[in-house]
């Protein structure tokens, strides 16, 4: 994982932007190669922090504080005539409901649904209002690096499209 920023509490970032994916999954990588895009694009910025989350997500909650606004980048694994399909998702409409059980027994299986689910009760009255979800649609998962052209040029389009927006 890149290293990240550390805020203090009393610093705010309005965005946070987080890609996840595989990177050696072949189309799953699309989240983070936004996220690379992104930041080759509009550089660093102080009202925007990039997070490549590979396929990790618990961690990452604690340096959410502070943020007004979150964007997630993730594959949706979709039929073959749907690949590069882009959908823009509230994160209350796919956010998971808490485990009942301990997180930490199950680190290393949770998914950013459930992540968002326990950042939300961690950070209460900080945990950001604003939460969009950006899915790409993909099929091929196979052991492979690099993106199918249909996906990368859907994840460029976003890369754009959220260029504009950050």
């Amino acid at each position: 994982m890149n290293k990240q920023t550390m805020l203090s509490d009393t610093e705010t970032i309005p965005t946070s932007v987080l890609g996840f994916g595989n990177p050696i999954r072949s189309d799953d990588a699309v989240g983070i190669y936004v996220i690379e895009q992104l930041k080759k694009e509009i550089g660093n910025k102080e009202h925007v922090q990039f997070f490549d989350m590979g396929t990790s997500a618990f961690e990452v909650l604690f340096k959410l504080r502070g943020t007004q606004k979150i964007l997630i980048i993730d594959g949706l694994k979709v039929e073959p005539d749907e690949i590069g399909s882009l959908y823009k998702v509230p994160a209350e409409e796919l956010q998971a409901p808490l485990e009942e059980q301990d997180p930490l027994v199950f680190l290393h299986s949770l998914k950013w649904d459930q992540a968002l689910a326990y950042a939300k009760k961690i950070l209460n009255d900080k945990f950001p209002e604003t939460i969009d979800v950006y899915l790409v649609g993909i099929n091929d998962i196979k052991l492979a690096e690099g993106l199918s052209e249909p996906v990368k040029a859907t994840a460029d389009r976003l890369v754009q499209k959220l260029k504009e927006e950050l």
